[in-house]
């Protein structure tokens, strides 16, 4: 089970197609669902977020900084996690999300040169840090940038 396959239970929900205000044998006559009177029964109901004129939550709370909309999210490994995998082996970014090295990567990943490396692997990722490309190629392997 996972969040993407959640549905509710057989019969639990109603559709929202049926037409209101059709009369009592519909179910959902005379006042349409909407209870009687008050600001949420009438045409012209607030807008969400409004507080009866109140200074609404959204706007009272302070808002700082700045997010960058094109910002990249790229994830850092260090070389002593590719100590798991054979000597010679092809390390891509689908093998390292297989193995459970990386759970998800949206923009690339990056190897980072903390630890050590003994065996010779082919890396390819999207970038490299100093250290880690001499590590890598001091046992031997090659890093390809993708």
């Amino acid at each position: 089970m996972n969040l993407s396959n959640i549905r509710p239970a057989e019969g639990s929900k109603h559709s929202d197609m049926f037409r209101r205000g059709r009369g009592h044998a519909s179910g959902n006559g005379k006042t349409a669902g909407k209870g009687h009177k008050g600001q949420k029964a009438r045409s012209g109901a607030p807008r969400p977020g409004f507080e009866g004129g109140q200074m609404p939550l959204y706007r009272r709370l302070p808002k700082r900084g700045f997010t960058c909309r094109n910002t990249k999210e790229i994830v850092g490994i260090n070389v002593d996690a590719l100590e798991r995998f054979e000597n010679g082996t092809e390390v891509t970014l689908e093998l390292l999300i297989e193995s459970g090295v990386v759970k998800h990567a949206r923009d690339g990943v990056k190897i980072l040169g903390n630890g050590e490396l003994t065996k010779k692997l082919v890396v390819k990722a999207n970038a490299f840090s100093e250290g880690a490309k001499s590590k890598i190629e001091a046992a031997g392997g090659t890093c390809e940038v993708v």
